[in-house]
């Protein structure tokens, strides 16, 4: 079962759940992965993914839940771009950065809607 205190998500793949969890090392991996030094830059980023931008995001993710897994185990998943992109978007979500569970991110989201971090914005925007 996920921890939601801190931060978990699961995702069922063929038949079998799978935890993932954005940690301070999964979100490492990922901004080194893209060549962002922070999270505004991996934001930018994450703004129009690839199909090995999500391998990569959600291998990571699945690795900070503690599945040993590798980018080439993840690509080889039965898993739609649609499911990939919900349990990265609540994952990030799950974590405190992301901008709502179950809400795809990237191309398959609503429009202004990015995969990565969310920033927060003071009143005036």
């Amino acid at each position: 079962m996920a921890n939601g205190a801190r931060g978990e998500t699961r995702i069922e793949i063929a038949g079998r759940s799978y935890r993932l969890c954005l940690t301070l090392g999964a979100l490492a991996e990922i901004e080194t992965a893209f060549g962002a030094g922070s999270l505004g830059a991996l934001d930018e980023r994450l703004g129009n993914p690839g199909a090995r931008d999500v391998i990569a995001i959600l291998a990571a993710l699945l690795r900070g839940g503690g599945e040993a897994v590798s980018d080439e185990d993840v690509a080889a998943m039965p898993l739609s771009m649609r499911e990939a992109a919900s349990a990265i978007a609540a994952a990030f979500a799950a974590a405190g950065l992301g901008r709502g569970a179950g809400e795809p991110p990237g191309n398959a989201s609503a429009p202004g809607q990015t995969m990565g971090p969310a920033r927060s914005r003071g009143a005036n925007g």
